[in-house]
Parts: structure tokens; sequence; C-alpha cells
């Protein structure tokens, strides 16, 4: 009897040893190089691959949209469906609950106006008016629409990044950032992480000299780990100040895989459609002739002048509409005064880039608006929320794109994704569908032959 107990004792023992060795450990800290700024805008603006990485440290979406279809609560607490046409959002306090509805409604509203807003269209109102309800936002549905609890995972409709915003980690002093213990998905295994800001040749740097175990933005395809390429850059143009055949000068003159191999920092693929290949894997068309000569015209493009491969696309841009009888003056502006002149109407040309969702119905969406056919998502969105399948939608989401192309003044040119390095001794390496990696999930390994344990 008693080498029964004494047997049984050691098999617990053994179970328990193999799942504390099954755990990652809490504790450490990892030191990460990126190519971005060393601070981020408001989440409408910070929405390039990097710049969303680092502000969802701090202040992410209500959820995260998983590689699976699926999605899983971040910020908030639960997201549920009490009826079909009603959405409930449970966030940790009623102070989130505010600064969410808020956010929401500063994106909704003209002052704020962002291609982003189209998510909100099937909501009824459209998110101008949101009131929460102490620490829940209730939200009814205008029409059918089973991609909103994914569509609302986008990084850009995360509360902006205040001192009392909650997220996997806080802010403690330049460049350092500390496991927040009340983030409602558990604390991070890490206990802070260090950031430092450089540039592509700092970044190679840092990396050979093994001074950082992270790496975010890397212009590389080799030695990396891309997320998925949902990046995309449009050519904006007006068709009130431009000529109908304006559209046929620029498909004749523009080579899209040699924009993207010349000019586009990696990971990075040509784009021929309204939607990237990733969700719309269809032949490009062929490129049209040149238009019939036409006398000269002097027109302006502005481009994003934080985006570094911007300024090298818009001067190939210029260089190949002269020869179609285009001057072309160019004027970078800062993010913010770009988009207040898309919201405007006030451009001739723009490079307009964008964080497509991972869904084809709420990136067509985005797209739509981006390209001024707002009008459009009242009558395309219904038909697509009306079917039940999410393959349905998705197919009728990528048919619709490939039809209303020549009705949007938008020009597909490139799409890219988020370029990363890590380094061996760096566990827990998940990437979402937006392509965006979960750093508050990493930990540091131990040697080998060091046993792991749980919560020190």
């Amino acid at each position: 009897m008693r080498l029964r107990s004494t047997l049984a004792c050691l098999a617990l023992l053994a179970s328990a040893s193999a799942q504390a060795a099954g755990r990652p450990r809490y504790g450490g800290e990892l030191r990460v190089a990126h190519g971005g700024p060393p601070e981020v805008a408001e989440p409408a603006l910070a929405d390039t691959p990097l710049e969303a990485t680092l502000l969802g440290l701090l202040s992410p979406p209500v959820c995260r949209a998983t590689r699976d279809g699926g999605f899983e609560p971040a910020l908030a607490r639960e997201l549920s469906r009490p009826t079909p046409q009603s959405l409930r959002i449970t966030l940790p306090n009623p102070a989130s609950a505010t600064a969410l509805a808020r956010a929401w409604m500063r994106l909704a509203s003209n002052d704020g106006a962002s291609p982003y807003r189209a998510l909100f269209h099937p909501l009824r109102g459209e998110a101008r008016q949101v009131t929460p309800q102490g620490a829940t936002l209730e939200l009814t549905l205008a029409y059918p629409w089973p991609d909103l609890e994914r569509a609302l995972c986008h990084p850009a409709l995360a509360p902006p990044a205040a001192p009392n915003a909650l997220g996997p980690f806080i802010a403690a002093g330049r460049g350092a950032l500390e496991a927040q213990t009340a983030w409602p998905q558990g604390r991070p295994y890490l206990d802070r992480l260090l950031l430092t800001a450089t540039d592509q040749r700092g970044l190679s740097r840092l990396w050979s000299s093994r001074q950082v175990q992270v790496e975010l933005g890397v212009a590389s395809e080799t030695d990396t780990t891309a997320g998925a390429p949902l990046y995309a850059t449009f050519l904006a143009f007006s068709p009130r100040r431009l000529p109908p055949d304006f559209r046929q000068a620029v498909e004749s003159a523009i080579d899209r895989e040699d924009l993207t191999r010349l000019f586009v920092q990696a990971p990075a693929q040509p784009m021929p459609h309204l939607l990237p290949p990733v969700m719309l894997d269809a032949p490009a068309r062929p490129r049209p002739s040149a238009p019939s000569a036409s006398p000269a015209r002097t027109v302006t493009l502005r481009y994003d002048a934080s985006v570094e491969d911007q300024r090298a696309v818009a001067e190939r841009i210029q260089v190949k509409l002269h020869e179609r009888g285009y001057t072309v003056a160019l004027e970078a502006l800062p993010r913010a005064a770009l988009r207040a002149r898309w919201a405007q109407g006030d451009f001739e040309l723009m490079l307009h880039a964008l964080l497509l969702p991972p869904i084809p119905g709420p990136a067509l969406a985005v797209v739509l608006d981006a390209g001024g056919r707002k009008d459009l998502l009242g009558v395309e969105l219904p038909a697509i929320g009306a079917l039940a399948s999410s393959a349905a939608r998705d197919a009728r989401a990528r048919e619709r794109a490939l039809a209303l192309a020549a009705s949007v003044p938008l020009v597909p040119l490139y799409v890219q994704g988020l370029g990363m390095r890590f380094a061996p001794d760096v566990g827990g390496v998940m990437m979402d569908a937006q392509g965006l990696p979960s750093l508050d999930g990493l930990h540091v390994l131990p040697p080998e032959g060091t046993a792991m344990g749980g919560r020190p």
C-alpha cells in the first residue's frame, strides 16, 4: 500500500514537472528595434503595419482577428450577440467604454473623417452616436453583417494611447514599456520591452551585433518573417480635375512589377485589383495602350512624407506620366494633412496607403470610401451581409471588387506586409489575421536544460 502511494506521488510530481516545463516563464525583458517613429499618432493615423503594432502595445482594439477566421477579445472582456442584429461589447471599466465611444464617434464625424469609418457603416447611425452603459457598449445593426466583430478588430478603431489607456503594456520612460498587470487578457509574460527607433542601416547593425532580440519593419526578404500583405497603396485621382482618359494614361505608363521590385520596401508585391492578392488572386488585366495625345497638363501629386518609399514611388510616377503629357509637381505632407486633403476632396493626385482588414467585405468597404464612393456602401454591403456563409460573402465581395474597379477613382499599385526578425531565444511568436505580431505573448526561452516554470 505504501509503495502504491509512493508511486502515485511520483507520478503526480512527474506530471506537474511536465506541465511546468510546457509553460512559458514569466519575467525578463526583450530589446526591440524598429524602423518607425519614436511615438505613434492617433489610431486612425497610425495605420502602417509597424505603427499599428507599436500602438497595440499601449492601446489595442476591442479584439484580434485570428487566422482561423474567428476573433478573440483584446481590450474587450467579451463580445456577444444578444440578437442577430445587435452586438454587446463589455469593456474592463466605464472609463474604457467612454474612451472607446468617443474615439469611434470622432472617427465617424466630419472632423475626424477617415476611410476606416466605412467599417461602421453596418451600424445604425454609423457610430456617430455611441452611448456607453457603464462598461458596456450596445450596438444595433442597420442590416445583417456577420463580419462586424472581425471588422471592429481593426487597429484604427482602437482608443487613443492616453496615459490611462488599458493595454498589455504601459509607458515607463523613454523607449521602455512595462507589463500591465490589469490587462484584461492576463499580464504579458515579459516584465518589459525596451524599444529603439532607428533606420534600415541601424536595424542591420543592431541585428548583426546581437544588440536586439526583435526587429520590426525590416526591409529585407531574407532572414525575416513577414506578416500578411494588407498595407495597400493606391494612386487616388480626382475625376473632376483630370480628363476621362487619365486612368488609361496611368495604367499604360506604370509597370506594377517594376514599381514594386525597384522602388518599394520589401516585403511587397504588385496589386492589380482593388483588393490585395491575398484576398483576390485573379490575373491582372492587360495593360492598355496609351491614350491619344492631348494638350500638356500640370498636376500635383501629394504623398505621405513619413513613408519613405512613397517619395521614390511618387518620383517614378512623375517620370512615367511625363511620357503621357503630364508635368507632375510633387508635394510631401504629414499624414494628418494628407488625410484632411482627402476628406475635403482637395487634391488632383494622391498616394493613399491603407491597412485593409483581412476580410474581403470590410476591406471593400474601406476601399470604396477611400475612393470617394461612399454612396456605394449602402448598395453593396447589405447584399454581401445577407449571405449566411462566410465563403459566399467573401466571393461576393471579390466579384464586386472586380466589377466596380472602373467606377472607383483609385489605381491599385502595390501591397506590403511587416518584415520582422526574432532571435532564437524569443518564444511565443504568433501573428494575427491582420498580419501583425502579438508581442504581448512573447517570452524569453531559457537555456537548454533549464526547467521552465509558471508565474513567480
